[in-house]
């Protein structure tokens, strides 16, 4: 791209895009507005680049965080000033959550439109709070060489401040005074003399940031834990690029020290069972039985990021206590218990390293007994899901498990989604990725995210709930934009099933009444007139068999949805039923 000489906003936004598409920026999402117009010209003229409209900016920044999810790289959002902005706030909280990469460029008024009434203006100053790992306000656009250095020099920041040492959102409020048209201004002739000055060398010239290096690390620790026969290794919620470095260093971890390790559903262990013998996947049912809980207490646990989702394994560990060390590389407190817990300031890869090579572990009696447990609860979960002829939530997810092509990305909703997943989920080895919103846990934006997931990825499979992908529904606007496929395999249970946990639902008073209009909150909307409404295919599942056949392959183009209806309560009962323990093994 040639820089676009016709006014000085275009001058300016056509070099910020041309050092962003240097730096490696391969996808800008776009909202439509006026203030924003240098950027989104600058953007879409850019060839490197790809601009992908869509029309709600919230859809928009989840659309935008699907896609930093899957890719583990930057992706440019762009909106008008204003409330337009505000509407990013949730997908900028779930990126600095889940430290995902995303450049927030919010157009602005100029300084003396603000405060006056100006028509579409808010203080848009540190709009985002603490959230943003970086924030700046560009300078008003001025056709001179050094501020143009200025502005590349703070985009080299910027970009390098979403990734290095943790990724996370940053945002750059941009500011820019009338014309804000690509129009040729009268001045044009003037900038032309800078073209000489902005020639290859000028970008060529640009720093590139660069992770810090790691240096060699020894951990100290190590012999504490290898001397260690009663510990254990905690693998909470991962969504690595690279799933398959994960599993082996988890591998390497707990060869070395001879300990099981418990999996999370929302970790790529489970889909990589091969690479690790010493898996437990059914812990939450083991440590519902009391005498079970009791014989299990740990000396020690290793706990790969933040905890899993199970209240059951929390509440152990709250009542236990055992020595934890908290294995997270930005050394943040990912202890919700205040228990007796040591950060260790590390990457996963960087500790393994630090270890010395694996020797043959003799089995410990601690580890057995997990193993035992395991093979008879799976068999057991296994044996009883498969039998179940009725629509059950928990056995969508046991058979997306076990038909899904191998290497499916998996989107799954918060709420019961997740926590099906992680109750019934079995190991496999068919390297299903799975991916959640887990960074604020919010229900908002499911729908974007996986579309933003499948934009220019292999096809993906969204796992939802009625109200997730009702909350979201502006998201089908980007269908018909969507370079790729996505399969929505809803559980339209009409309503919230989470909310059948809370003791409100069982409650024996005036309160109770309220139940399903405020919690549960039913909806009533045909999902086959709404997909009709937005061009998506619709197929209403009647048997786990059609269900099956359904996503055993996946299209390559286009979106359908796949509407499995089920009974709210009797889930809730079956669910109660199948995480009790069975009395005898």
């Amino acid at each position: 791209m040639t820089f676009d000489f016709r006014n000085t906003n275009t001058l300016w936004a056509s070099v910020l895009a041309t050092t962003l598409a240097r730096l490696g920026l391969k996808t800008a999402v776009i909202s439509p507005g006026s203030r924003s117009t240098p950027l989104t010209v600058a953007l879409v003229m850019q060839p490197e680049i790809e601009a992908v409209p869509v029309l709600d900016e919230r859809s928009a920044a989840f659309f935008a965080l699907g896609i930093a999810r899957r890719t583990g790289q930057p992706v440019a959002l762009v909106c008008t000033s204003g409330t337009a902005g505000a509407n990013y706030y949730p997908a900028v909280i779930e990126a600095r959550e889940s430290r995902l990469p995303l450049l927030v460029l919010t157009a602005d008024r100029p300084p003396e439109l603000r405060d006056c009434a100006s028509g579409q203006t808010i203080d848009q100053q540190r709009l985002f709070g603490t959230f943003p790992t970086w924030y700046a306000e560009l300078a008003l656009p001025v056709a001179e060489t050094e501020m143009l250095r200025y502005l590349r020099q703070t985009l080299v920041q910027a970009w390098g401040r979403s990734l290095y040492p943790v990724a996370g959102p940053v945002h750059l409020n941009c500011p820019f005074r009338d014309p804000l048209a690509p129009v040729a201004e009268a001045s044009a002739i003037s900038l032309l003399s800078l073209e000489d000055k902005l020639n290859d060398d000028f970008l060529a010239a640009m720093p590139v940031p660069v992770p810090r290096a790691v240096p060699g690390v020894t951990w100290p620790e190590f012999e504490t834990w290898q001397g260690c026969d009663r510990g254990l290794i905690i693998a909470g919620p991962a969504q690595p690029v690279d799933p398959l470095a994960y599993c082996k260093a988890v591998a390497a971890l707990a060869a070395t020290l001879g300990w099981p390790v418990l999996a999370e559903g929302l970790s790529p262990l489970r889909n990589g069972a091969a690479l690790n013998p010493w898996l437990v996947t059914t812990y939450d049912l083991a440590l519902g039985q009391p005498t079970w809980a009791a014989d299990l207490v740990p000396d020690q646990v290793i706990q790969l990021g933040a905890l899993p989702t199970s209240k059951r394994l929390r509440a152990w560990l709250q009542s236990t206590q055992p020595r934890r060390w908290v294995v997270d590389a930005a050394g943040t407190n990912l202890d919700p218990l205040h228990g007796p817990t040591t950060v260790v300031p590390l990457t996963l890869e960087a500790l393994t390293r630090a270890l010395p090579p694996a020797e043959s572990m003799l089995a410990t009696p601690y580890r057995e007994q997990w193993l035992t447990l395991e093979a008879t609860l799976r068999a057991h979960l296994d044996t009883t899901l498969a039998a179940v002829a009725y629509p059950f939530e928990g056995k969508v997810p046991w058979l997306l498990a076990r038909c899904l092509p191998s290497d499916t990305p998996l989107m799954i909703a918060n709420s019961m989604p997740i926590r099906d997943v992680e109750w019934f989920w079995p190991p496999g080895d068919r390297g299903i990725r799975p991916y959640c919103n887990r960074g604020a846990n919010g229900i908002d934006g499911t729908l974007s995210t996986a579309l933003g997931m499948a934009h220019g990825g292999p096809p993906t499979v969204l796992l939802t709930g009625d109200l997730a992908l009702l909350h979201d529904t502006n998201g089908w606007l980007s269908v018909p934009r969507l370079r790729g496929h996505l399969t929505v395999v809803v559980v339209n249970n009409r309503g919230g099933g989470i909310f059948e946990r809370l003791p409100i639902a069982t409650l024996d008073t005036p309160e109770a009444t309220w139940f399903e209009e405020f919690f549960a909150t039913p909806q009533t909307v045909d999902l086959n007139r709404l997909c009709a409404a937005y061009g998506v295919s619709y197929e209403r599942v009647e048997t786990w068999a059609q269900l099956e056949s359904s996503v055993s392959s996946l299209p390559e183009r286009g979106v359908r949805l796949l509407e499995v209806r089920c009974d709210r309560k009797q889930s809730h009962r079956i669910r109660q039923t199948l995480l009790t323990p069975p009395p005898t093994l």
